[in-house]
């Protein structure tokens, strides 16, 4: 697997805050950028407010597009994964967790199906200041893993195929047809 935990590539010292995505206005990343807990804040990708973001944010760590190991380093070198985004999909979040980085986000679709409340793998909170402190406080890198485990591919297919209805034929509450 490529994202699981590994020891930190990013250096010692104040918590590493990490964003990870398209850096583009509707991805919310400011709110991150904004938040002002006392943690080093790093953002890996690459798009239209790339240069924007690093004219105006001076003590933040741009790292441009990253892939393979090199992701999976930086990934698992973070204290915290931030999600800003109030819109997004949910596939980096995964990898945060694989990689045992809990997740602090805003409680919306998405976050609310994977972090939900086990404050052991996260934080979601209006207030992304307090989603941070929160999330940097009670994760449990064990705990991140055991999740992110429990969103393979494999049993997102197993899950999908088990909603499939064969034409003509519908399941019933006992699992077989009616």
């Amino acid at each position: 697997m490529l994202f699981h935990p590994r020891p930190s590539i990013l250096g010692q010292g104040k918590p590493v805050c990490l964003y990870v995505g398209r850096v583009a206005k509707e991805k919310n990343i400011e709110a991150f950028l904004e938040c002002k807990n006392d943690v080093r804040k790093f953002v890996v990708g690459d798009g239209p407010s790339l240069e924007v973001l690093q004219a105006k944010y001076h003590d933040v760590t741009f790292l441009g597009k990253l892939e393979g190991e090199r992701l999976a380093e930086v990934f698992a070198s973070a204290d915290c994964f931030v999600f800003p985004s109030k819109t997004d999909t949910l596939l980096v979040l995964l990898e945060a967790l694989a990689s045992g980085v809990p997740v602090a986000g805003y409680p919306v679709q998405g976050p609310i199906d994977v972090i939900g409340t086990m404050v052991e793998v996260g934080c979601l909170d209006w207030n992304l200041d307090v989603a941070i402190d929160q999330a940097l406080r009670n994760g449990n890198k064990d705990a991140c893993r055991r999740l992110a485990l429990q969103h393979s591919w494999e049993k997102s297919s197993e899950q999908f195929l088990s909603y499939q209805v064969v034409y003509g034929q519908e399941k019933t509450l006992g699992g077989g047809t009616s």
